[in-house]
């Protein structure tokens, strides 16, 4: 939608979405925590508007549920901003042209417009894989023990049970992993087609 959008609302719209950059994450993820707590606004909306029990209250917080929440808030605008400088670039005559040709729009979307928002959705991918994976305290306050990522268990062996052999041993398969979808992303799209905002 930003990419399609008269210049003046677009920027309006990318200042909105530029806006969790302006904030401290810690401020964010606290934020959080007051949201999905079962004494939380959330929960009280929805026992307000007869959704679910007093007794019934959602679990959102200290779990996986939180801590994807939480940091697909905090990673979206790592997402966008890729895409938005590759969707920007695409010609809407692409699109008239496809659908002048008989292609309905469904089809003109998937065999003109995705193939040419390929490289923003891998650069965009890539990004906010790398940052999620180094992700230390939104995983360590709104996850909890059960929605903590490897960087908490990294983390973990190297200050509590000291266990240096077993954190270094995750932080290489971290490594190796990282540069296998590296390396996957050059060979199907190409390292040099990368583009950011």
């Amino acid at each position: 939608m930003l990419s399609t959008l008269p210049l003046r609302i677009s920027n309006l719209l990318m200042i909105l979405v530029l806006l969790p950059f302006w904030t401290s994450l810690l401020v964010r993820t606290t934020s959080w925590i007051a949201l999905l707590q079962q004494e939380g606004v959330i929960n009280d909306l929805l026992v307000g508007l007869g959704m679910i029990n007093d007794d019934g209250r959602l679990a959102m917080i200290h779990n996986a549920t939180g801590t994807v929440v939480a940091m697909t808030h905090i990673l979206l605008p790592f997402m966008v901003l890729p895409l938005y400088s590759v969707m920007k670039t695409i010609p809407p005559t692409y699109m008239r042209a496809a659908k002048n040709l008989g292609a309905t729009p469904t089809v003109a979307f998937i065999r003109v417009y995705f193939p040419n928002t390929v490289s923003g959705i891998g650069a965009g991918s890539i990004l906010v894989f790398i940052i999620s994976i180094g992700y230390y305290i939104t995983p360590a306050l709104v996850g909890g023990t059960d929605g903590t990522l490897i960087s908490n268990f990294i983390a973990y062996h190297m200050s509590s049970s000291l266990n240096w052999g077993l954190a270094a041993s995750l932080g290489v398969l971290l490594l190796i992993l990282v540069l296998m979808l590296y390396y996957l992303y050059d060979r199907v799209v190409g390292i040099d087609k990368m583009k950011f905002a």
